[in-house]
């Protein structure tokens, strides 16, 4: 499978990881898409930058194009929960290399979220790498599980 097409977005607390990380990537051969900020201002918003990278994964990934997400923060909580706003998306919140794994493996995550104040730059790498290298296992059980959160997010109703 090629690589997929990397949308990176966050918020001032994350600029130097995701500058960091689109540069190592597209040295790795990943076409990557920032949707900013594209200056530095400590009084910012990352709802935007993250809904416009969640969109864009859920755009390409409709179009047929192989695409995640990476959402950047202090936390990286506000950024999940942003981008999990968006229909389609299924961000997590990786703070490891296990969680980062996972979320793909058993989840299907197509966004992953990360603190840039919780990481050194090598340890955030490390685990954006993980995220991005993790095939989905396709096992029955999580297709299930995934279908049922799918379920209720277009319907409202609660699959048991």
């Amino acid at each position: 499978m090629p690589k997929p097409r990397v949308h990176i977005a966050t918020d001032h607390a994350g600029m130097e990881l995701s500058a960091h990380l689109a540069e190592h990537l597209r040295g790795q051969g990943f076409e990557v898409v920032d949707h900013g900020p594209t200056a530095y201002d400590p009084l910012d918003d990352y709802p935007s930058f993250c809904i416009n990278a969640a969109r864009a994964v859920v755009a390409d990934q409709e179009a047929g194009t192989h695409a995640l997400g990476i959402v950047l923060g202090g936390s990286g909580n506000g950024e999940q929960i942003a981008a999990n706003k968006v229909r389609g998306v299924r961000a997590a919140l990786a703070w490891n290399l296990d969680t980062a794994r996972l979320a793909r493996e058993h989840n299907d995550a197509n966004v992953v979220a990360v603190g840039g104040r919780q990481h050194s730059l090598e340890e955030a790498t490390a685990i954006i790498e993980a995220f991005l290298a993790e095939p989905f296992s396709n096992d029955e059980r999580h297709v299930r599980r995934i279908g049922k959160i799918a379920t209720y997010e277009t319907t409202g109703e609660i699959v048991e």
